[in-house]
């Protein structure tokens, strides 16, 4: 679905959570009633919470809180503020910056206030309702090639918990190999998309699905889930955690290129959420049953089984509780 311009003032005028009628809407954005109705039809399709009072008009039922360029670049230093990119309705980020006609230089960011088709990991849908959580995508290249990206999603998990450490959000753990948890919740997941041939430069789509505030409506989502406000109570200013989040990115990926993954195990080994604990493995249609016991220094996961230590790399990999 495309996102016109006539439906983006629509929103803007409906971002302050009062009534607005659909006649004065129309008039001030020179449209017919009708198509007032059939835009706030459209935007409610996108995950947001629209409602009509006769003789009021339309509300959102909460106010919202847009992404802004602005905002976000003057958190910034200066060398990272054109390097942001602040979408409105795409398909996903990952998308977007795998389809630039120019290859982007490391540290470029793509936001996104709703995604179409956003993807998790093995080939899940990742469920992006409009303006409630963070959609976020940067590029990295790597000139070591694929062997110097081990254990790259756990580094990205590492900075994302210490972003949301920064704005007072506390216990978020780590699920191996991509999964940020709060309260024993999914409260956001990494998908690391790699291009590159053996023996050369390894580019590095690094994206970041972030619940906020979803709409409290079903949502098709397959496995428990948190989102900030339900989990804290605190107001997130999304403007402000998106800033932190590309500030705390860049700086772990620069680590990261330069000494690989050793710099963040014993920071992993404090956020491990399985550690210790009983797991199954789902590696296609095989289980495979035992303890967690951290990582090696590639990143891969170690696991206890009768009384032997093995170990697991990513890919098609999923790990819940046994």
């Amino acid at each position: 679905m495309s996102f016109n311009f006539s439906r983006t003032l629509i929103l803007q005028r409906l971002a302050d959570g009062q009534f607005h009628s659909g006649e004065v809407l129309g008039q001030e954005l020179g449209l017919s009633r009708a198509a007032v109705s059939k835009h706030i039809k459209g935007l409610c399709e996108l995950g947001l919470d629209i409602f009509r009072v006769t003789g009021k008009g339309y509300r959102l039922a909460k106010s919202l809180t847009l992404l802004e360029h602005r905002k976000i670049a003057q958190l910034l230093p200066q060398v990272m503020q054109s390097q942001i990119n602040v979408q409105n309705v795409i398909d996903s980020t990952n998308q977007f910056i795998r389809d630039m006609n120019v290859k982007p230089s490391n540290g470029y960011v793509c936001l996104a206030e709703a995604q179409t088709a956003g993807r998790g990991r093995r080939g899940r849908t990742w469920v992006s309702p409009y303006g409630s959580s963070i959609y976020m995508s940067m590029f990295w290249s790597f000139a070591g090639g694929y062997q110097a990206i081990n254990g790259l999603s756990l580094v990205i998990g590492i900075a994302v918990v210490k972003a949301l450490q920064t704005l007072s959000v506390k216990g978020a753990m780590l699920k191996w190999p991509n999964d940020v948890y709060l309260q024993d919740k999914k409260l956001a997941g990494i998908l690391v998309e790699v291009e590159g041939q053996m023996g050369a430069a390894c580019d590095c789509i690094l994206g970041v699905g972030l619940n906020i505030d979803l709409p409290k409506k079903a949502l098709n989502i397959d496995q428990p889930w948190t989102d900030l406000v339900q989990a804290t109570g605190l107001t997130i200013d999304r403007n402000v955690l998106a800033a932190t989040l590309i500030d705390e990115l860049t700086k772990a990926l620069t680590i990261f290129e330069t000494q690989g993954l050793r710099p963040f195990i014993s920071q992993w080994a404090e956020l491990d959420y399985f550690y210790d604990k009983p797991v199954k493995l789902m590696i296609g249609n095989q289980c495979v049953y035992g303890k967690v016991k951290g990582i090696d220094n590639d990143g891969a996961l170690l696991l206890e089984k009768d009384g032997k230590i093995e170990t697991f790399h990513g890919g098609e990999i999923s790990v819940r509780p046994a």
